[in-house]
Order: C-alpha cells, then structure tokens, then sequence
C-alpha cells in the first residue's frame, strides 16, 4: 500500500513531467459556473475545486477534505464556507477548517489553496507555485473591457491533448474540408500563409482577396449592414500565446473598401477567442467564443454567431477526439510535417521553453 509520501513523490513525478507550464494563469471556469454551488474541475492534472466565499471572492481549494478525503465540490457552500458533503466539515477560503458539528477540528492543517483572479470575464487560476502568481502577468484583453466590442462564446470538454487543438487553430486549412458548409472554401488552401514570431506570441496570417464570402461570413456581412452578394476580401490572423491561448482576427470586407485596413464600419471585423486549459495529458477545458466590432448593440445578432460557432467547433471536437484515439493507438508513428504546420510547431516550441524553464 502507498504511503504518503510515496504519493506526493509521484504527484511530484507527474508535475515534472507534464506537457504544460504551471506558472501561468489558465481560464478555470466563467463566473456563471459557481452561482450560488461549488464547482469541482481537474486544472494542469490538479483537482481543484471553485466557489464564492464571504463577500463574493472566489477561493480555489484542492478538492480533498481532510477528514476523510471526499472531493469537496460534493458539499455546498454556506455562510461563505465550503461544507463538506460526507460529514459536514467546513472549510474556509484559506484552506483552514472552520468547523464541524460535534467536533474539535481547529488544529487540522490547512489543505492548499491556488490563487485566483476574476477579471475579463472568466475566472482565473495559478496551478503553479503561488508565490510566483502575480496578477500582472495575466495578458490584458482589449476587446473584454471596451464597449465597442460585443462578445458571445461557450465551453466545451473535449478529450484530446491540449496542443492538438492549438495545432487546429493555428492552421485554419482545415476549414475548406471540416467547415466545408460553414466557414470552409476552396481559396483558404490556395492563399499563401505566413508564420512569424512577434514578441512572444506567434503568428500565422492569411489573406484572400476578391472572393465570394462563405455562409457564416455572408451573415456577418448582413449583421453589419453591409452587401453579401458581391466579392470580399477575407483575413485570417492567428496569435498563440503562452500558457495556451489562440485569439484569430478574422473579417471579410466589401472589395474595394481596403481589406484587413478597412474602416471599421465598412467590414464585419471579429477576433475568436480560444482559451485551451489542459485537465489530463489526453483531455481539456476549451473556452471559445467571438469578440466582435458590428451591430455590437445587436444581442440577437450575439446569440445567432455564438449558435453558429458553437456548431462549427463542435465539428472540431469530433475530428480532435478521434484523432486522438489514433494517436494513442499508434504512439510509435511519426507524423508528417509541412509547411501549413509552422504555426503550431512554433507554439509548441514556445511550450516547451516555458516548461524548461520553470524546471530550471
């Protein structure tokens, strides 16, 4: 039978081992998620569990009770504590006890705590060493914060590797054949593509002039007030940046009005926003959604593009999971590299900078 510390050896094990940076904020939840409940999720192999405390204040704690080891987000929560839902054992935001029916549990050891931000929409965490989690290192988000920007997205638990959707996202090929009804066409594949590192994120961009907007994008173009019938020209630009985030310009204007430069009332301009926070080495908490710059007042118009998308990376979801089974079937395979994959293996490179670097 395993000990203790033959446990916490092993736990040590797999964290040094682990296919992505700790010391970094991942999205861990959307506020919406701890109304009122405690929500238990698996963050970087950690189980953890998320709710409000007194006044508000979201607290992470390690989803394990110290009396007897029930995942804590079984409990629910009152008077700001997190009770226990075995025995009824209450836990503070701090990890410390702060009580029991019948029992003296002042003396327990606290359990640990991960730090947390609530901003930009989303609700924050820090797997990693707390003392290194600082509020300024998470990357500002113009587009959460402006009012000239409407945003509309969702979530979705998808069991694959964290990277393969990141390689997804950053080589949108795969659209002329996974979205072929949708947001796919044919000059997606004859459009050159372009891969750079900018700073610390890496970009992958493509441009298509003079062609005919796919559905998705005719109805944008609608939304926006603008022609649908006519030629457009269409921009694609993917940011990766660390720990594991894609955001994508992407819009289509009338031809003639200036493409990708065009004024802002005269394209229907948008960034997709994709947060991938790794759960396990084969599965993933992926935030999508879309921050738009048209008929931003329009919240029908909000919930027909998130509808829409949602649709769309659902068929992601299915071509990434069942990719994923071949992988693990077939381990030992090599897979083929070319020159649409830049992006992707740029970020993964950045990845692994990162992790090397926390390991010293």
């Amino acid at each position: 039978m395993a000990t203790a510390p033959d446990l916490e050896e092993r736990s040590a094990a797999a964290r040094a081992t682990a296919p992505w940076p700790r010391n970094a904020w991942y999205v861990a939840c959307m506020p919406d998620e701890i109304e009122g409940k405690p929500l238990g999720r698996t963050i970087c192999g950690e189980p953890m569990v998320f709710f409000r405390g007194k006044e508000g204040k979201v607290a992470a704690l390690e989803d394990f009770c110290p009396h007897r080891g029930a995942p804590l987000s079984l409990g629910f929560v009152r008077d700001g504590a997190l009770v226990c839902g075995y025995h009824g054992l209450a836990m503070g935001c701090h990890g410390k006890t702060e009580g029991m029916p019948g029992q003296r549990v002042g003396g327990f050891p606290p359990i640990r705590t991960f730090p947390v931000i609530e901003r930009y929409g989303f609700i924050w965490v820090w797997p990693g060493d707390a003392d290194a989690a600082d509020p300024a290192k998470l990357r500002h988000l113009e587009w959460a914060e402006d009012e000239g920007w409407a945003y509309g997205g969702g979530l979705y638990h998808i069991q694959c590797d964290y990277r393969l959707m990141i390689d997804n996202l950053m080589d949108l090929t795969h659209e002329t054949y996974v979205h072929s009804t949708s947001i796919g066409q044919k000059e997606i594949d004859e459009a050159p593509v372009k891969t750079r590192l900018v700073g610390d994120e890496v970009v992958t961009s493509r441009f298509m002039d003079a062609i005919d907007p796919p559905p998705f994008w005719a109805m944008a173009l609608r939304g926006a007030g603008l022609p649908d019938s006519g030629p457009v020209d269409r921009w694609q630009l993917c940011h990766f940046h660390l720990p594991s985030s894609v955001e994508i310009e992407v819009g289509v204007a009338p031809v003639g009005e200036g493409g990708y430069e065009a004024p802002l009332e005269r394209k229907a301009y948008s960034v997709v926003v994709d947060f991938m926070t790794p759960e396990t080495e084969g599965s993933h908490w992926y935030f999508w959604g879309m921050a738009r710059r048209f008929a931003v007042d329009d919240a029908e118009l909000t919930t027909t593009i998130r509808d829409g998308q949602g649709k769309i990376f659902a068929e992601d979801m299915e071509m990434l999971e069942r990719q994923q089974k071949n992988l693990d079937l077939y381990p030992d395979r090599r897979l083929l590299l070319l020159n649409i994959d830049a992006g992707g293996v740029r970020s993964r490179r950045l990845i692994e900078q990162a992790i090397a670097a926390e390991a010293g």
